[in-house]
């Protein structure tokens, strides 16, 4: 018997990925292969098996012989050549399938096929638009009904299916999906049925995306306001009187980081953990990884550290990554926190405490200043080290200065690095052509490490010269950056990721 597949239709949401369902978040965990629309964010992906096969189907709307754009038909087929191999299919749509998602049509053919298959919502893009602009579609007073119109047909229609009378006279919210590149016909066909030129309408490109923008016009000036502007798609548009609403609902454009694009330094994990603060405060991140963790725990220095734990009073680690590489490394050799015996722990900062309490360990000591020697000093204050084995679990490229202050208080300590931070291979042309369009408002370091490998990549002058301004989490990192000619405009007061978000935040405009 033929073992076929099955399909699963998934609304992917209107643009930020964090507004995907639960259901089709468990279903990318699932999926052996994941076709994906252009409009799904390519985030999502994080959440796919490492094994599992990942197919971008990008299309052009009324471009089907653009490099790189994929026929509908060419998807229909994809999807269902992977379910008749049997596998779990996720086919990944922007928005909701069933709104404008030419769901209809993929769904034909599955049924046709004999393959079973699952439609799961997602957050439609005029919901989301209207969520994050603050317009509202539906008020008692002024909307108790709203319209989701395509603003882009079918191609090779003789004539329009659209009420175009109907709409004209509509007392509510219109929503035209698609709208954007044809947003001059959409006017007039309206006011050519009778619509009010003062007509209120609003363009939302980007919505829930920290690169959102909103136009709002009447509606015999909202095409050449948008071409003035120049908005792009993807985008919807709003037209009725919930459209010319004022903007005290708009939230998230008051959000502290929103329109500023802020480039992040670190390794790709560290990106991806930054960026998700940095848009938590409507900020735009631009990750350019400079650096690549490499653990060193199988290196005799380690092992033979190992061999000895439980002879040591204090474990200090200075990092969240020396944290997660040293019990990484304890668990592939079978061995658990028990390895820890005795000794007291203390942690350089709230990530590492957070770090070490996710794996069943509470620091005994997390210092007020989290630097090496913030921790070293209180050490010093808060517990007996004269005489005492300290381990300090760090990378190889920390200095010595923690190491020489507790010697120096008469504690036996060895040192030892758990991993080292390299230069990461990539392409910075990207990131150079943004510098140089003026789309960079930003650049953060956490490291003297991220901002050697950044300038080895990027001219410092060209940063200097475009008025890119630079963060730096402490000292220790602004010192480097001024040695290579930077200015440091901002510098967290808190060593941490939440502090150089908050020194960001703290120095725009």
């Amino acid at each position: 018997m033929e073992n076929k597949g099955i399909v699963y239709l998934v609304g992917a949401g209107p643009g930020r990925a964090d507004l995907i369902t639960v259901r089709g978040q468990d279903l990318l965990r699932q999926a052996d292969c994941i076709i994906y629309d252009r409009l799904a964010s390519p985030t999502l992906l994080a959440y796919a098996r490492q094994d599992a096969e990942i197919i971008p189907v990008p299309k052009r709307i009324g471009l089907p012989s653009v490099p790189g754009s994929v026929s509908q038909d060419q998807i229909n087929e994809l999807i269902v050549e992977r379910a008749l191999a049997g596998k779990a299919v996720v086919r990944l749509k922007g928005g909701d399938p069933t709104i404008f998602g030419r769901a209809a049509e993929e769904l034909a053919v599955l049924a046709e096929a004999g393959i079973a298959f699952e439609i799961v919502p997602g957050v439609t893009a005029a919901l989301g638009a209207s969520a994050y602009t603050g317009i509202l579609l539906t008020d008692r007073t002024s909307s108790s009904q709203v319209a989701f119109v395509t603003g882009h047909e079918a191609e090779g229609k003789t004539t329009s299916s659209i009420d175009w009378a109907h709409l004209a006279r509509f007392q509510g919210a219109i929503v035209f999906y698609m709208g954007v590149t044809n947003l001059g016909g959409i006017a007039q066909a309206l006011l050519q049925n009778g619509m009010d030129k003062a007509t209120p309408c609003a363009v939302i490109a980007d919505a829930t995306l920290p690169t959102q923008r909103t136009v709002r016009d009447t509606l015999d000036r909202l095409a050449d306001r948008c071409r003035q502007e120049d908005l792009q798609p993807p985008a919807i548009v709003v037209v009725g009187r919930v459209g010319g609403e004022d903007d005290r609902l708009a939230w998230f454009s008051r959000l502290p980081l929103f329109g500023r694009t802020i480039v992040v330094t670190r390794d790709a994990r560290g990106n991806a953990e930054f960026a998700r603060r940095i848009i938590a405060c409507g900020g735009n991140p631009l990750a350019h990884a400079t650096i690549r963790l490499r653990p060193l725990t199988e290196g005799r220095p380690f092992l033979e550290v190992l061999s000895r734990l439980g002879r040591y009073q204090w474990l200090v680690f200075t990092s969240a990554s020396g944290v997660e590489f040293f019990f990484a490394a304890l668990d592939h050799m079978g061995k658990d926190a028990r390895s820890l015996g005795a000794a007291s722990v203390a942690a350089i900062g709230p990530a590492t405490s957070e770090r070490l309490r996710s794996l069943g360990i509470k620091a005994d000591l997390v210092p007020g200043e989290f630097t090496s020697l913030g921790l070293g000093r209180q050490l010093l204050e808060g517990a007996s080290v004269k005489g005492r084995d300290v381990l300090l679990l760090r990378s190889e490229l920390a200095d010595d200065e923690l190491k020489d202050l507790l010697e120096a208080a008469g504690a036996q300590v060895d040192q030892v690095a758990v991993y080292t931070a390299e230069p990461a291979p990539g392409d910075a042309r990207p990131l150079i052509e943004e510098i140089q369009r003026g789309r960079v408002h930003w650049l953060t370091f956490a490291s003297g490490s991220e901002s050697r490998a950044f300038f080895g990549q990027v001219p410092a002058d060209l940063v200097c010269a475009r008025g890119v301004k630079v963060a730096s989490i402490g000292p220790v990192t602004s010192g480097q950056l001024r040695q290579m000619g930077l200015k440091v405009d901002a510098e967290a007061r808190d060593h941490t990721l939440d502090g150089l978000i908050q020194a960001v935040i703290g120095s725009s405009p």
